[in-house]
């Protein structure tokens, strides 16, 4: 990129001044077809045979040479045996043309065009328009503010991002309705940059001028999920409400704990509420990428979590499968 594109959004994060991601701005128009996602598989899994054909110690010091000097593999590193931080995945889903220059090295460039990193901008697309479809219908039934928990999803980008997404293709739906965004979440790192975020996008000719935006954050523990329903009746009696979670919940999470969060969010929402998120795949593909970054990842297959959702009292009403998760439409049963 020899110049930034122009129009983008900005927010400051542990010192570092990141674009704002805008899925209806072109710097950020990011869908592959079937062909070119799997060109990415293909170079990803080339890459992994070079690398088992080095002894395991030469593979080590190569490999570490490499990454020394990377952001983005700093933040795999922190999250080894656990999860990856908001904030560090976050800088995954900006893309290439936003990695360059310092404090970026030369290779995480390289590293934002790579499989994984190509997942996750995909598996935001994906939620983001998820929660943007699912939240109309109700939008269209009834004048209520539009409240949108975010669980476990650090800056909540899917959140700002199915608004921008409604803005864009049914702005009548947001109008004159006040907007919030809840993040529930273990760290207020990410939600902090957030809530700048959705400063930004919200100024004078941004792309969410004119909508009654907030954004909130509450300290919640996905592991203690009676806490959950204080959180969620903090919305009106009429309210829309919408949970989202993005990378997080259903992918990181047990099946009890799982269960038991979706239970608090069907006990304390309305009728007509959704839930939208990232589930990690099962496939040998997801397998692979998980034992090469050590993430603690909690891999399901379709049916396993269909079943894990009824179990709650959701249903899976639409599914979008992707090489190493799956995103997915929860509605009540």
């Amino acid at each position: 990129m020899n110049s930034p594109p122009t129009n983008v959004r900005f927010a400051r994060a542990d010192g570092l001044d990141l674009p704002v991601i805008d899925l209806t701005h072109p710097a950020f128009d990011f869908d592959l077809g079937v062909d070119e996602v799997r060109a990415v598989i293909d170079r990803f899994l080339e890459d992994a045979r070079k690398r088992e054909k080095l002894p395991r110690f030469l593979e080590r010091l190569v490999v570490g040479i490499f990454l020394r000097q990377s952001l983005l593999a700093r933040g795999l590193r922190r999250g080894k045996g656990s999860f990856v931080a908001g904030l560090d995945t976050y800088l995954f889903k900006m893309g290439p043309d936003f990695v360059v220059g310092p404090p970026f090295a030369p290779v995480d460039r390289a590293i934002a065009s790579s499989l994984p990193a190509v997942s996750m901008r995909l598996r935001l697309l994906d939620v983001s328009r998820l929660l943007a479809k699912g939240i109309a219908p109700a939008l269209e039934a009834r004048r209520g503010p539009l409240a949108l928990y975010n669980l476990g999803g650090g800056p909540a980008a899917d959140s700002w991002n199915a608004l921008l997404l409604t803005r864009r293709d049914r702005p009548e739906l947001l109008w004159e309705r006040p907007c919030s965004i809840r993040v529930v979440d273990l760290s207020d790192a990410a939600p902090t940059f957030g809530a700048r975020a959705v400063e930004a996008l919200a100024e004078a000719g941004g792309p969410l001028d004119g909508v009654q935006v907030s954004f909130t954050y509450e300290r919640y523990d996905w592991a203690r999920p009676a806490t959950l329903g204080p959180l969620l009746a903090n919305a009106d009696d009429d309210a829309v409400v919408a949970v989202s979670s993005e990378g997080a919940l259903f992918e990181y999470a047990t099946d009890d704990v799982v269960r038991a969060n979706l239970e608090a969010i069907h006990a304390h929402t309305p009728a007509d509420a959704v839930v939208a998120g990232s589930v990690t795949s099962d496939s040998e593909l997801a397998r692979l990428i998980g034992r090469d970054s050590r993430i603690t990842l909690r891999p399901r297959s379709e049916e396993a979590f269909a079943s894990l959702a009824r179990s709650a009292g959701w249903a899976v009403v639409e599914s979008i499968d992707r090489p190493i998760c799956r995103d997915v439409l929860l509605r009540k049963r």
